[in-house]
């Protein structure tokens, strides 16, 4: 029978680095399981990862992009607190595995997975309350000692689990049952294996050791289509509303008072979508796009004014992979504030939400002005 040992780690803390070298060392095992996936072993061994801002932007995921970035420097503020590189205990764990000749097994679900579904899980406004507790964590202290008995997960379990469970399953329960049967695979290779994980997996990876889920792995790395939210049926009626309202106004009212309602909405639209393209700090060709864009992308649920802003923001600033790779190691807001391919994503997102601002005003004083009075 393989015998399978777990060992929980504070992920910025020397004392777990010291006892993580210690177990490998006394227990000698034919391998060291990691909670690392390919893509976070490469971004700790320094290989550069290569992102497509352009795509991020086309394909809608600048928040998804955002929240990463935003957990990834809590991280690394924790670690600085501690004078530890987050994953530096892993790090040593794989050097220590080279050194008894043992072999290294990543057993964590890819990253990229485990963030798509859970933002898929998450509602507009949870997404929102998450994002607004993660913002609210940067400005407070943390008590560094309270947190060194944990994996950093732990901060925001229990917030997970308060703002939606679904989402904590996910983020957390998922992932623990994923390695737990990845050890379980590996156990049938392996005599003894010496895994190592952030203390918030140790309990469940173990309960799931001794209890197997009878789940087929394969359905834990599903990304399934995301569905039409009601916020995007909102967003098409609202669009739809606000094109007969304009067809209703150039039937009813005439041609003077249509082309002065299509003005109003032009400038009411293009003044909110410019002014948040300039708090984002875009250059000035970003922001005359965005004024002279969102007009139109307001009245199509295909298109995104923070598309051609952040673009042409893009094409402006010409970031390099080096800032995109500064961006990872970005250690505060202001830092990320500072870098071209922040100052990128933070124009087309900021941007698309002046777009949405504009587009409901202008629908409201279209309303009230030539048509039905929305009070």
């Amino acid at each position: 029978m393989s015998e399978i040992i777990v060992v929980g780690t504070a992920h910025v803390s020397k004392k777990s680095i010291e006892e993580v070298e210690r177990i490998i060392e006394k227990e000698k095992p034919d391998a060291v399981a990691v909670e690392l996936d390919f893509r976070r072993f490469e971004a700790l061994i320094g290989k550069r990862q290569d992102i497509n801002l352009v795509e991020i932007i086309k394909k809608g995921n600048l928040f998804l992009f955002l929240f990463q970035l935003i957990l990834s420097n809590l991280q690394k503020r924790l670690g600085k607190e501690t004078g530890v590189n987050p994953g530096e205990e892993m790090l040593r764990a794989i050097g220590k595995a080279r050194e008894i000749g043992a072999d290294v097994l990543l057993i964590d679900r890819d990253i990229a997975i485990t963030m798509k579904r859970l933002w898929n899980e998450l509602s507009f406004f949870e997404k929102l309350k998450l994002m607004y507790h993660l913002f609210k964590g940067k400005g407070e202290e943390f008590e560094i000692d309270e947190i060194i008995e944990k994996n950093l997960a732990d901060l925001f379990i229990e917030e997970f689990r308060k703002i939606s469970p679904k989402a904590a399953k996910i983020l957390i329960d998922e992932r623990d049952m994923y390695m737990a049967l990845s050890l379980l695979n590996a156990s049938k290779k392996y005599n003894k294996i010496v895994a190592v994980v952030g203390a918030g997996h140790k309990e469940g990876i173990e309960r799931f050791l001794r209890n197997p889920p009878e789940i087929d792995i394969r359905q834990l790395v599903e990304v399934k289509e995301k569905k039409i939210s009601v916020l995007k049926i909102i967003g098409s009626l609202i669009t739809l509303f606000t094109i007969l309202l304009l067809i209703s106004i150039l039937i009813k009212l005439g041609t003077s008072e249509f082309f002065s309602a299509l003005i109003f909405w032009f400038l009411i639209n293009g003044i909110l979508s410019s002014v948040f393209a300039a708090i984002a700090g875009g250059h000035v060709l970003s922001i005359l796009t965005a004024f002279f864009v969102a007009w139109l992308t307001s009245l199509s649920p295909l298109l995104a004014a923070g598309w051609f802003s952040g673009v042409v923001e893009f094409f402006v600033r010409k970031p390099t992979q080096e800032d995109l790779e500064r961006l990872i190691r970005a250690e505060s807001l202001r830092d990320m504030y500072k870098n071209k391919a922040f100052r990128v994503l933070l124009v087309a997102a900021l941007t698309n939400l002046g777009s949405g601002l504009g587009t409901l005003i202008g629908l409201w004083y279209l309303s009230t002005h030539y048509g039905i009075n929305i009070k």
